[in-house]
C-alpha cells in the first residue's frame, strides 16, 4: 500500500461529561490511523469550546455547529480538511448531519441507530447508496474477536445449518424512573422525541438483533413481538420479547430488558446448528463455546493461534490478557479505515477489513425497530419482516 497520512477527523457531538464520545475517540484513535482535526462538540457554543480546550484543538478549528464545521473545512485544502465525520449525538441529531456530511463528501462513522424513524432511514440509505463514501454504523459488539470467530465458524458449516437463535441483552439501570433524577441518559433515553418511539427494543433490542444476523449470516423474515412498561410513568418499552422466523427456516427468541434489576450489560448469544452449537457472553468476551453431539464441549479463547482468520485480524493481544469494548470499537474504526487507505491507493481491501456494520445494517434494523412496534399492536401474530428502501 502507498504511502499513506492519517485520517482526519472531524466530530459531531462529544461535549463535556460525553461517555459515548469520549469511547469513540478513544477507539478511534487507538490504532494511530486517525487524529482528531475538529470538532462541533454541542449546540452549545460554550460548550464546544471548552471540548475542544480539553482535547487541545486550535481554536479555528472548533466549530459553533455542524453546518460551520462541514462548510469551513470542506474550504480548506484537501490536504488539511477533514476526511471522516463521527457523529456521537442523541439519535434524534443522526440524521441531519449524516446526510448533509455525505453531501460534503466526507465519509460518516455514525453512533448506532441509524436514524430517529425509519423514514429518515430510508433517506440516509439512499444518500449512503448515491455516495462514493465509505460509512460506519458503529453495532460495537460485532468487533469482538470471538464474535467473529463464531461468525466465520458457522459461514464455514462447522455447525451446520442454522437452526436455532436465542439472543438476550438484559440491562437493569432502568429499574426505576432515573430520568426524573437529573439523569442526561435516561432522560433522552426514555424521550420518545430524542430515543424513537422503540425504548429498550430501540436502544439495546437493535443490537441483539445486529447480533442474530451478523453471526449467523441469516436474514430474519417474519417477527412477533411483545413489548411492555415494566416502570409507572415510562411513555416507551423497557423490556420486551421478539420471535423470530430466518429466510433459511431457523428460528429464533430475542429478549431485550433494561429493568432486569441487578443485571449489568450482559448480551449473550447461543446458536444451534444440525452439528453442533456456539455460545457467546459480553461479559466473558474473550471465550467461545462451542458444542457438540458426539465429543466434549470445545473452548476457544481469543488470541490463540488456532482461530479463525477474522477473529485474528481483529485481536491485538496475546491470550489470557483482557481485550474488551474500547478494542471492539478500535476494530470496527481499524477496518473502516483500512478501506479508506485501500480506495485511495486504488487497491482492493482484504475481506477482513471490509467486516464492519454499515449502512445496509443500519436501515435493517431501523425496519427491526418499525415491524416490532407493527407487531406489538397488532392482533396478528406474525409480521412479515420487510425493508423498504
Amino acid at each position: 500500500m502507498s504511502q499513506r497520512k492519517k485520517l482526519k477527523l472531524g466530530l459531531v457531538g462529544g461535549g463535556p461529561g460525553s461517555f459515548i464520545g469520549a469511547i469513540h475517540l478513544n477507539g478511534a484513535l487507538m490504532d494511530g490511523l486517525f487524529e482528531l482535526a475538529a470538532g462541533a462538540f454541542s449546540s452549545d457554543p460554550k460548550k464546544s469550546k471548552q471540548r475542544g480546550e480539553e482535547l487541545m484543538l486550535p481554536p479555528e478549528r472548533v466549530y459553533t455547529s455542524y453546518d460551520e464545521m462541514f462548510a469551513a473545512e470542506k474550504a480548506l485544502p484537501e490536504s488539511e480538511r477533514i476526511d471522516v465525520v463521527c457523529i456521537v449525538t442523541p439519535n434524534h441529531v443522526h440524521f441531519d448531519p449524516t446526510i448533509k456530511a455525505l453531501e460534503h463528501g466526507f465519509h460518516v462513522a455514525l453512533d448506532k441507530p441509524l436514524t430517529l424513524t425509519y423514514e429518515q432511514a430510508q433517506q440516509v440509505y439512499r444518500a449512503a447508496q448515491k455516495s462514493d463514501r465509505f460509512f460506519l454504523l458503529t453495532h460495537t459488539y460485532s468487533g469482538y474477536p470471538m464474535i467473529k470467530q463464531a461468525k466465520q465458524m458457522i459461514a464455514e458449516g462447522a455447525i451446520g445449518n442454522v437452526r436455532k437463535v436465542y439472543v438476550e441483552y438484559p440491562q437493569g439501570w432502568l429499574y426505576k424512573l432515573l430520568e426524573h433524577e437529573d439523569n442526561k441518559q435516561a432522560a433522552w433515553r426514555t424521550d420518545p422525541n430524542r430515543n424513537g418511539l422503540a425504548g429498550c427494543m430501540g436502544d439495546i433490542g437493535t443490537h441483539a438483533f445486529h447480533m442474530a444476523e451478523y453471526v449467523t449470516g441469516e436474514k430474519v423474515s417474519h417477527l412477533c413481538a411483545d413489548l411492555y412498561i415494566k416502570i409507572d410513568g415510562r411513555p416507551i418499552d423497557d423490556d420486551g420479547v421478539v420471535l423470530m422466523r430466518f429466510e433459511n427456516g431457523a428460528s429464533g427468541v430475542l429478549m431485550a430488558s433494561q429493568t432486569d434489576t441487578g443485571t449489568e450489560n450482559n448480551l449473550k448469544i447461543r446458536v444451534y446448528g444440525e452439528k453442533g452449537g456456539l455460545e457467546w457472553e459480553q461479559e466473558l468476551h474473550n471465550t467461545l463455546i462451542a458444542r457438540w453431539p458426539d465429543r466434549p464441549a470445545e473452548i476457544y479463547r481469543a488470541g490463540t493461534g488456532y482461530l479463525g482468520s477474522l477473529a485474528q485480524e481483529n485481536t491485538r493481544t496475546p491470550a489470557g490478557h483482557p481485550e474488551g469494548y474500547v478494542e471492539a470499537f478500535a476494530n470496527l474504526y481499524r477496518n473502516f479505515a483500512r478501506c479508506i487507505y485501500a480506495k485511495q491507493a486504488g487497491e482492493k481491501p482484504k475481506p477482513e477489513w471490509e467486516d464492519f456494520p454499515g449502512v445496509e445494517d443500519g436501515i435493517r434494523g431501523m425496519a427491526f425497530i418499525s415491524h416490532v412496534l407493527k407487531s406489538n399492536g397488532s392482533d396478528l401474530k406474525w409480521t412479515p419482516f420487510i425493508v423498504e428502501k
